[in-house]
Parts: C-alpha cells; sequence; structure tokens
C-alpha cells in the first residue's frame, strides 16, 4: 500500500468504509424490517456488504503502512489502529446478516416464509448488528480525526 496521486491511500479507503458501513447496515436493517425494502433492496445490501468487507482489510493495511511511513507514533494514533484492527469483527456481521436476510428472503420467494418468530429474531440480530457496526465506524473515525486534527484546534 503506498499512494494514490500523491495523498496516501488509507486517506482515500476510509472515507469508503466512513460512507459505506452505515449505508449498508440501513439498507440492511430496512430489509430486515419491511419485506417490500427486502424485494427490492436486498441484492444491492448483500453486495454493499461484501463490497465493505473486502475494503476493510484493505483499508487497515494501509492504515499500518501510513503509520510506518510516519514513523514516529503517538497514543491516539496507536489507539486509531487498534479500533481500526477491530473492524472486520463488525463486518463480517454484516455480511452474516445480509446472507440470512437472503435466506428470509428465499423462503418467501419460494411460499416456505420463515415463522414470525425467526424472522423478527433474524430482524432483531440485523439491527444489532448494524447499529453496533456503525457506531464502531464512529468510533474509528472519531479517533482517527483526533489523532491527525485533534490539536490544531485546541485553544
Amino acid at each position: 500500500m503506498s499512494t494514490f496521486d500523491g495523498l496516501p491511500i488509507h486517506v482515500l479507503l476510509v472515507h469508503g468504509i466512513i460512507v459505506l458501513v452505515p449505508l449498508t447496515a440501513a439498507l440492511l436493517i430496512l430489509c430486515a424490517l419491511w419485506p417490500a425494502a427486502r424485494s427490492r433492496f436486498l441484492w444491492l445490501a448483500v453486495g454493499l456488504a461484501v463490497v465493505v468487507l473486502a475494503l476493510t482489510p484493505l483499508t487497515t493495511e494501509a492504515g499500518e503502512w501510513l503509520r510506518d511511513r510516519i514513523g514516529t507514533t503517538t497514543p491516539e494514533i496507536e489507539r486509531h489502529v487498534q479500533l481500526g484492527d477491530q473492524m472486520l469483527y463488525y463486518v463480517v456481521p454484516l455480511v452474516v446478516s445480509a446472507a440470512l436476510l437472503v435466506v428470509v428472503r428465499q423462503r418467501e420467494i419460494r411460499g416456505r416464509a420463515l415463522g414470525k418468530v425467526a424472522v423478527a429474531a433474524i430482524a432483531v440480530l440485523v439491527l444489532a448488528t448494524g447499529v453496533t457496526s456503525t457506531v464502531h465506524t464512529y468510533r474509528v473515525g472519531e479517533s482517527g480525526s483526533r489523532a491527525v486534527w485533534g490539536g490544531l484546534t485546541d485553544g
């Protein structure tokens, strides 16, 4: 990992994560709670979940390359790296949630819909996964912003 047009690639990739994780989470939650949305947007949400899953390790690797390139580190940067390394633990459940919703949708299409309790349980799981992944994305981004920009606006 290095640069693109003179900018560290991490700076570019991180913006994809910041936009796509909450968008994916919102679409999955919408699909979990509203059957009409599930029939229209599920495959888009599944595709985005896969893109986010692929983009996450690229972003963290690019961030580690950038940290090593800078040479000196601060506690703020180390906190950001630590939170970033945890990101995959929040993104993988988005893909699992998407897969569960595919099962729900396929059963609906075949006329063998899951019971209301099972669909509700999956919806709760999708909601929890979506919220936690979005919150963690915020935490990672906020820690990175503080590491880079924190001292510039003080005082």
